[in-house]
């Protein structure tokens, strides 16, 4: 790995780990969104303030700044650093160090990672998205599936981030193992819907 390489990484990891849904709820007199529904700081739990146009909008950032780490990386470092800094924007995005390695479940950030790597992924993605979030209601599951999405559409597009993908898959699957583990007891909230604090 290069020096370029490790910069890029390095790159995307800082832009990553800025955590919009704590920092504009903190702005907005919300509150510490951590000590509310999930303690996420996500947009999802952003919602449970009562705000949409802050979840939109935490969505929104934390979709463009791993877009934005990308293209940051690439006019920097050239295009063989795009792979680097989306790793270290997602890695970011999912473990901040300045939350003691405790961020968000990288759906909106995933997204940001595709828009300027692999376009035609990234409006499979958002469309599957939007539409289980308007017919299910159930954030995780439409996350979940949009994220299940991205290597398959890659295999099929014969990309070369397949595999890279294929890991960012895993990792946010794995970020929403207690997501998984509600929706099996049928127990996972909707949109919408009221939640306790430790939901």
């Amino acid at each position: 790995m290069t020096r370029e390489m490790l910069f890029a990484l390095a790159l995307g990891y800082l832009l990553g780990s800025i955590p919009f849904g704590l920092v504009l709820t903190r702005i907005a007199g919300k509150g510490d969104v951590r000590e509310i529904g999930s303690g996420n700081i996500g947009a999802t739990n952003v919602l449970r303030t009562g705000s949409k146009p802050l979840a939109v909008l935490t969505a929104v950032l934390d979709c463009l700044k791993a877009t934005a780490a990308i293209l940051l990386a690439r006019s920097l470092f050239g295009d063989q650093s795009a792979a680097f800094a989306a790793t270290g924007a997602l890695i970011g995005h999912l473990y901040p160090v300045w939350l003691r390695f405790r961020g968000g479940k990288g759906v909106a950030t995933y997204l940001g990672i595709l828009i300027p790597l692999l376009p035609v992924a990234a409006a499979i993605y958002a469309a599957i998205w939007v539409l289980l979030l308007l017919t299910l209601r159930i954030s995780s599951v439409a996350g979940m599936a949009a994220t299940a999405s991205a290597p398959i559409t890659a295999v099929v597009l014969h990309s070369s981030y397949v595999l890279m993908l294929l890991g960012f898959t895993v990792v946010v699957l794995w970020k929403h193992r207690e997501n998984i583990v509600r929706l099996t007891k049928g127990t996972e909230p909707r949109i919408g819907s009221k939640t306790s604090s430790t939901a």
